[in-house]
């Protein structure tokens, strides 16, 4: 069973997208930001995070990037989940290291073809 790792400062948010995981068999951890998303990323080492962009403190940009970056987490895949749709943010999310790039709200359909997509890659 994959673990899932959701960085999102929305509990409504991360209930949702963990509501879709978990019934399609993953094991799913949450963070509320980007440092404990980091934090989270190290202790437990997951299968692939789910990262918001936009959230308090370390945005989800910063923190892809220092996940990316770091000998211990990059390996990881990453996938954006967020509200910005601008071509741009998803440009600047996929250099930041990310491997996909969601907008919300997704579709439990797309997300769920991302992530096995994702995983199947690592």
């Amino acid at each position: 069973m994959a673990q899932i790792l959701i960085v999102d400062d929305s509990p409504t948010e991360a209930h949702v997208l963990k509501g879709f995981l978990e019934k399609n068999g993953f094991e799913v951890e949450t963070a509320e930001n980007g440092t404990e998303g980091i934090e989270r990323a190290r202790e437990m080492k997951p299968d692939l995070i789910l990262m918001d962009v936009v959230m308090p403190g370390l945005n989800g940009f910063q923190a892809t990037r220092q996940l990316t970056k770091d000998a211990q987490t990059k390996e990881i895949p990453v996938i954006i989940v967020t509200t910005k749709d601008q071509e741009t943010d998803r440009v600047w999310g996929l250099r930041q290291g990310a491997r996909d790039f969601l907008t919300k709200p997704v579709s439990e359909k797309v997300l769920m073809e991302k992530i096995n997509s994702a995983l199947e890659l690592v």
